[in-house]
């Protein structure tokens, strides 16, 4: 598809009637988790963390985990690019509370309805350069408007947003597991501590581990191939693909964009 801006952002053609259709018609609950993140930046992987969360009372038996034979973007499907781009008006009356659904809006797109309601947004970043994505021109982008869009709500909002910095996840899974949790009221307790509950949702949510998934391997997922949804789930990767001066460059960039804003990468 094509990229064509709308309000300030990039769009492709093929989502556009899912993003107005969304912005339009979704009602946000009070109770509703909403997961945001620009592309490839580790969204499946956030995915398969949050639902694992949110949903672990029901789901005790890790040997028969949902995640082991369902793909995350089925699980937390996208409201823009599938559930609203498939149908106008969606019947979402299926999805239990906390209903957990992703989207790749900036703040400025979201509905009205998810501003002003006390529902919950989980916001996932990472380094630009290792994401993908050329002369500033990238789907929902720009980046740094994107990022800067959640990250200036969530210093306003701070118990309405929160934003986690993909490598930091990486670094520290148990902090950030417990993090989430609080931030979602549903915290773990010392029983579930002390039973590992959260080492077991880390590890079942481990990028090693879903990605050798048979269901994360081969067929598709909303028209794509399942396993471009995992790349390598690593940090610094971009050292084999950019040069020095473009990496000096994007620095500046960062600098420039970034600058007395907090957000560091």
């Amino acid at each position: 598809g094509f990229l064509c801006q709308y309000r300030g952002f990039w769009i492709t053609t093929r989502s556009m009637q899912g993003v107005l259709s969304l912005q339009k018609h979704f009602k946000a609950q009070e109770t509703d988790i909403l997961m945001m993140t620009p592309p490839k930046v580790g969204t499946t992987w956030l995915k398969a963390i949050l639902f694992a969360i949110v949903n672990r009372k029901h789901h005790l038996d890790f040997q028969k985990h949902p995640l082991l034979t369902n793909n995350p973007h089925i699980l937390v499907p996208y409201l823009d690019l599938h559930l609203y781009n498939q149908k106008e008006v969606p019947d979402l009356t299926s999805f239990p509370s906390p209903r957990l659904f992703s989207a790749h809006l900036p703040y400025t797109l979201l509905p009205t309805s998810v501003k002003h309601s006390t529902c919950k947004i989980v916001y996932l970043y990472r380094n630009p350069k290792d994401t993908f994505f050329c002369q500033g021109v990238s789907s929902f982008g720009s980046y740094w408007d994107h990022v800067l869009s959640y990250w200036k709500e969530s210093l306003e909002k701070p118990q309405k947003i929160l934003c986690l910095r993909y490598e930091e996840l990486k670094e520290q899974p148990t902090t950030h597991l417990k993090k989430i949790a609080k931030f979602l009221e549903c915290p773990f307790s010392s029983e579930e501590e002390t039973k590992g509950m959260i080492n077991d949702i880390s590890r079942l949510c481990s990028f090693d581990y879903l990605s050798k998934l048979e269901v994360n391997k081969s067929g598709t997922t909303h028209n794509m191939k399942t396993e471009s949804l995992f790349r390598l789930g690593e940090v610094g990767d971009w050292v084999n693909y950019l040069t020095p001066q473009m990496s000096k460059k994007l620095d500046e960039i960062f600098k420039e964009k970034f600058h007395g804003t907090g957000l560091t990468f």
